[in-house]
C-alpha cells in the first residue's frame, strides 16, 4: 500500500528542499509526495488524499497551520493524519498553540533535511 506525505509551505525554496530530502522515500519506498503552499490547498488534498503524514506550515495565506491542523483533529474522518507543525518561530507560545490544536510533532525552521528523513520514516513506519 503506497503511503502518502503532503508538503505545506508558502516557501518555495522550503518546498523544493522538503521535496529533494523526501524524494528517496519516493524512490525506495513506494511513498507518494505531495504539496500545497496554502492552508486551504492543504486541507483540501488532505480531505481528498488522506495522507499518512502532514509537514505543514503555520504561517501561511487563506488558512493557517494553526487552522489547518484544528480542522483535521476535529474532524472524525481525517484525525488519524500524523502532522508535524513547522515554524520559524521557536517560541514556547507558538509550540503550545500547535500542541493544543493537535499538533503531533513540531519542529522549527532551519531544520536539518536528515532530521526530516529520519522522522518521516519512523511515523511511516519504514526500515532502514
Amino acid at each position: 500500500m503506497n503511503k502518502k506525505i503532503l508538503i505545506v509551505d508558502d516557501e518555495p525554496n522550503i518546498l523544493i528542499l522538503m521535496e529533494q530530502v523526501l524524494e528517496k522515500l519516493e524512490d525506495d519506498y513506494q511513498v507518494e509526495l505531495l504539496t500545497a503552499n496554502d492552508g486551504k490547498k492543504a486541507l483540501e488534498i488532505i480531505q481528498e488524499e488522506k495522507p499518512n503524514l502532514v509537514f505543514l506550515d503555520v504561517m501561511m495565506p487563506k488558512m493557517s497551520g494553526l487552522e489547518v491542523c484544528q480542522f483535521v483533529k476535529t474532524n472524525p474522518e481525517i484525525n488519524n493524519v500524523y502532522i508535524i507543525m513547522l515554524t520559524a518561530k521557536g517560541q514556547e507560545f507558538e509550540k503550545k498553540t500547535g500542541m493544543a490544536v493537535g499538533a503531533d510533532l513540531y519542529m522549527t525552521k532551519p531544520f536539518k533535511p536528515k532530521e526530516i528523513l529520519i522522522k518521516a520514516m519512523e511515523i511511516l513506519e519504514i526500515e532502514i
